[in-house]
């Protein structure tokens, strides 16, 4: 279904990024080759810890972590677990307590406001449980939306994306006429309309029926093959880690345990 290939390398994209002028204490090197993969994200004793008046909640607990390029990675856990924190550290939306997280040489743990802007734009796609799509705007709009800040053609970039998707033929209509499926479709398609190096996925079937989220398992594992994006994937259904290439269990915010996935399943056979 996927009808695109990704143009550059991730290396490519390191052009856009702040670093470049930067002084060296800031900047990383390049990642070290393993087992023949590029090294994309490398978290480092990272902690993370809520303050509420008096009360601190640590949410991430000393979080050692390496992701190689193109890594389909699930990450399971019961509610609290830390799941959805390490998600928003990693996608430059909060900010570490301490150690040290660095994604395709950002190191995150040192950024600026204005530099994690830049970050999220170019860098990082998102794709939500809830498809929070603009319900006045068509679904090429809500793609073209993303793509107002970075810099190209946005139609011809918007129009690829829908036709990545499969809904090349519902550009032109608006969420409340889009089945659940076709709005997550539409949400894939705004988040790697920017070719971002790495997808961020928050529980993107949680709303959706056994069926449809079969198809967008599918469409993601497709996006992953063809495409070469890596994509990190929160879910509670255990189910959805035999299609991944490794499965991170946190548990109290900690990182318990990380499994290789022997024998990887094709989306359209998971049963949970």
């Amino acid at each position: 279904m996927v009808g695109w290939t990704r143009k550059g390398t991730v290396k490519g994209r390191g052009a856009r990024t702040p670093f470049a002028a930067r002084e060296a204490p800031s900047t990383v090197t390049p990642a070290a080759e393993g087992d023949g993969r590029k090294e994309i994200i490398r978290l480092e004793g990272v902690s993370k810890v809520y303050r509420m008046g008096d009360v601190e909640v640590q949410a991430l607990k000393g979080v050692d972590l390496t992701v190689y390029q193109g890594e389909f990675i699930v990450i399971l856990g019961p509610s609290g677990s830390g799941k959805t924190t390490l998600l928003n550290l990693l996608g430059g939306m909060d900010t570490i307590t301490s150690g040290r997280m660095v994604v395709n040489g950002w190191d995150i743990s040192r950024l600026t406001v204005q530099e994690l802007t830049e970050y999220r734009r170019t860098q990082i796609g998102f794709v939500f449980q809830f498809f929070n799509l603009i319900p006045t705007l068509t679904a090429l709009e809500n793609v073209e939306l993303a793509l107002e800040l970075v810099d190209g053609d946005h139609r011809g970039k918007a129009r690829e994306a829908l036709e990545a998707v499969g809904l090349a033929h519902r550009a032109d209509h608006f969420p409340s006429q889009l089945s659940g499926g076709e709005q997550q479709r539409v949400a894939i398609a705004r988040a790697i309309c920017k070719d971002p190096p790495i997808l961020l996925c928050d529980e993107p079937t949680g709303e959706l029926d056994y069926e449809t989220g079969k198809k967008i398992l599918a469409l993601m594992q497709e996006i992953n093959e063809k495409m070469g994006q890596t994509i990190i994937m929160v879910t509670h259904n255990s189910a959805i880690s035999e299609i991944s290439h490794r499965t991170v269990y946190l548990h109290s915010g900690s990182l318990a345990k990380v499994v290789k996935t022997e024998v990887r399943k094709r989306a359209e056979e998971l049963e949970w």
